[in-house]
């Protein structure tokens, strides 16, 4: 399976066949569904290294839940496949907690090995599979699938492209947490260092080079490229957002860029009391 030229446009339907569906999981737990569906890849031959990819999916899923909401899943790993990537599909009836930001139960699970010397592929799958399941009739085709061969035919209406939005970049928890994480390194003591190392690491690899040589520039220059809307306000250089951006970033895990200074936008987390 060679990948394709996702710039041209994709379907979901060119990565995966109905021998990579698991209808009806079995697990009852986050490590549980990941590792059944590991076994998928492993035996369409598509992965070889299960314990290593389980080690670094779940290490991915420590520093921030893939729970995107409304019950679906994108657990996934960066790692040399040969040129291919690796999708395994799978659906719970009873649900799996992920702890979502929704809280609601993981229903669909979509598994992703993707391969580290394509840059942006992940965030071109990414923005097509969002795109399509933020839809409400689109995910009631999905959880109202009769079969793992009806699932696939709803699953290959799913376009894989870019979207065009330039001041929309997804993942924008990951770029906030990377921020945190490399702050509080440069405070810990020698031996928290190399964890908080293999942390940074692992973000720095999904995220594409161009959001992260901005991401440093910013960082070089002010200490910080991430920052927080507060009631409408940059907290960069505390200058009122636009109306649309704000409505925008408000339950959103998409990054906006402030028209006056420049740094990357995030919604502004809500402490619990």
């Amino acid at each position: 399976m060679e990948i394709k030229s996702l710039q041209k446009g994709s379907y979901f339907s060119e990565f995966l066949k109905p021998a990579q569906f698991v209808f009806d999981l079995k697990s009852k737990t986050k490590v549980q569904a990941v590792e059944e569906l590991l076994d998928v890849l492993v035996k369409e031959k598509l992965v070889s290294n299960k314990k290593l990819l389980l080690t670094r999916i779940i290490d991915r899923e420590r520093l921030e839940s893939t729970a995107i909401g409304e019950g679906v899943a994108l657990p996934h790993a960066r790692v040399d496949t040969g040129g291919e990537m690796a999708i395994a599909v799978g659906r719970s009836e009873k649900g799996i907690d992920f702890e979502a930001v929704d809280n609601k139960k993981v229903h669909l699970i979509f598994l992703i090995i993707w391969n580290p010397s394509i840059p942006g592929l992940f965030n071109h799958l990414f923005a097509g599979l969002a795109r399509f399941l933020r839809r409400h009739e689109f995910r009631q085709k999905i959880f109202q699938a009769k079969d793992k061969n009806d699932l696939y035919r709803v699953l290959s209406e799913i376009e894989l492209m870019l979207p065009h939005e330039e001041r929309i970049i997804s993942r924008a928890g990951l770029l906030y947490k990377l921020q945190e994480i490399e702050q509080k390194k440069k405070k810990a003591p020698k031996e928290q260092q190399k964890q908080l190392q293999k942390q940074i690491n692992l973000i720095r690899e999904e995220l594409d080079v161009a959001l992260i040589t901005r991401y440093d520039r910013l960082m070089e220059r002010y200490g910080f490229a991430v920052a927080e809307v507060v009631d409408g306000v940059c907290q960069g250089c505390n200058i009122n957002v636009s109306t649309q951006i704000y409505s925008a970033i408000e339950g959103s895990n998409d990054i906006y860029i402030c028209e006056n200074c420049g740094k990357f936008l995030v919604a502004h987390k809500k402490k619990n009391k």
